[in-house]
C-alpha cells in the first residue's frame, strides 16, 4: 500500500496521467461538440485515426508540427463533413452513417499509409513536439514537473477546454449551438440555420478528435502505426456521457480515466506474475464503467440528440 501511495503522489504518475489524457480531452470535446448540436459522432474512432496519421505523414514529408497539426484537423473536417452531409440535410440513420465513415476513415488511413510508404517494415520516425517547462511553475513540487512540463500541444488541448465552454456557454453562437440540440423549432423561429449550426459543430468536432488523433503521432509517440487508436474514440463517446456533455467534467472524465489506465500500467510492475496482466488491462475500462454508471442516471442529455430536422416540420 506505501508503494501504491508513493507511486500516487510522484510526479512521473501525474505526467503520465496528462500525457495519456490530453487525446482523450480533445476526443470528447470534438464528440461533445457535435452532440451538442444533435448528431451523435460515431466515425469518431476513424476521424481520430486519419488524424494520426495525416499529421505525421505531413511532418514526415517535411512540414513543420504545428502545419501536421492543422493537416490533422483538415482531414478530420473533411470526414465529419461528409458525416453531416449524410446525417443532417439528407436525414439518415446517425449510427450507421457513423459506422460507414469509422470504416472509411480507419481503411483510407491505412490504404493511403501502404501507398505511399509501401516497403516500410518498421513505422518511420520523426521529431515530436518536446516537453517545454514554463519557467518558475514547472519547479513546483509534484503539480510543476507534470502539468507545467508538458508539450506544447498538450497546453493546447488544455486551453481548447476553457475555449470550447466559452464559446459554448457565453457567446451566440454556442446559444444557437446548444439551442438546436435541444429545440431546433425553436432556433429556426428565432431565424437560425439549423442544417448550417449542425454541420459547422460535426465539422468543427471532428477536426478536434482528428487533432486527439495526432498526439499520439506528433506528441506522445513519434511514429505512426496500424491499431494505435486501441478503441479511444468509443472511450471519448462514453466521457461525454459522463461529463454530461459539459467541457470541464469531460477534462476530469478524461484525467480519471487515464489515472487509472497509468497506474494499472505501474501496478503491473509493482505486483508481479501474483496476478494475470489481464486483470490490470481491464481495471481502466472496470473502474470507468462503474463511475459512468453512476454519472449518467442523473446526466441531462440534448432532448433532439440523434433526432432528424427538416426546415418547416413541427
Amino acid at each position: 500500500m506505501a508503494e501504491i501511495l508513493e507511486l500516487v503522489l510522484s510526479a512521473a504518475f501525474w505526467t503520465a496521467v496528462l500525457r495519456i489524457a490530453m487525446p482523450y480531452v480533445l476526443g470528447t470535446l470534438g464528440e461533445l461538440l457535435c452532440e451538442r448540436a444533435g448528431v451523435l459522432n460515431l466515425g469518431i474512432e476513424g476521424i481520430m485515426t486519419l488524424g494520426a496519421m495525416a499529421g505525421w505523414m505531413a511532418v514526415y514529408q517535411g512540414a513543420d508540427l504545428w502545419t501536421g497539426v492543422a493537416v490533422a484537423a483538415l482531414a478530420g473536417a473533411a470526414l465529419g463533413l461528409l458525416h453531416a452531409v449524410l446525417t443532417v440535410p439528407l436525414g439518415l440513420s446517425q449510427h450507421v452513417a457513423g459506422i460507414g465513415v469509422t470504416l472509411l476513415g480507419t481503411s483510407l488511413t491505412y490504404f493511403t499509409y501502404r501507398m505511399v510508404l509501401p516497403q516500410a517494415t518498421t513505422p518511420p520516425t520523426i521529431e515530436p513536439f518536446r516537453p517545454w517547462p514554463i519557467p518558475g511553475l514547472s519547479e513546483i513540487p509534484v503539480l510543476g514537473p507534470s502539468l507545467f512540463s508538458q508539450t506544447p500541444l498538450a497546453y493546447a488541448a488544455l486551453g481548447l477546454v476553457a475555449l470550447v465552454a466559452y464559446v459554448l456557454y457565453r457567446t451566440p453562437v454556442g446559444l444557437g449551438l446548444r439551442m438546436v440540440g435541444e429545440n431546433p423549432a425553436a432556433a429556426e423561429a428565432q431565424g437560425l440555420s439549423v442544417t448550417g449550426l449542425r454541420m459547422g459543430a460535426v465539422c468543427a468536432g471532428s477536426a478536434l478528435m482528428a487533432v486527439g488523433g495526432a498526439f499520439l503521432t506528433l506528441s506522445a509517440f513519434n511514429a505512426f502505426f496500424f491499431n494505435m487508436l486501441n478503441g479511444r474514440g468509443w472511450i471519448c463517446i462514453a466521457l461525454v456521457v459522463f461529463a454530461s456533455w459539459r467541457p470541464g467534467k469531460a477534462l476530469l472524465g478524461a484525467l480519471l480515466f487515464a489515472g487509472f489506465d497509468a497506474l494499472q500500467l505501474r501496478l503491473q510492475q509493482i505486483v508481479g506474475p501474483a496476478l494475470p496482466y489481464q486483470v490490470f488491462l481491464m481495471m481502466p475500462y472496470l473502474l470507468s464503467i462503474l463511475a459512468l454508471v453512476v454519472m449518467a442516471r442523473r446526466a441531462a442529455y440534448p432532448k433532439a440528440l440523434m433526432v432528424p430536422y427538416r426546415k418547416g416540420e413541427r
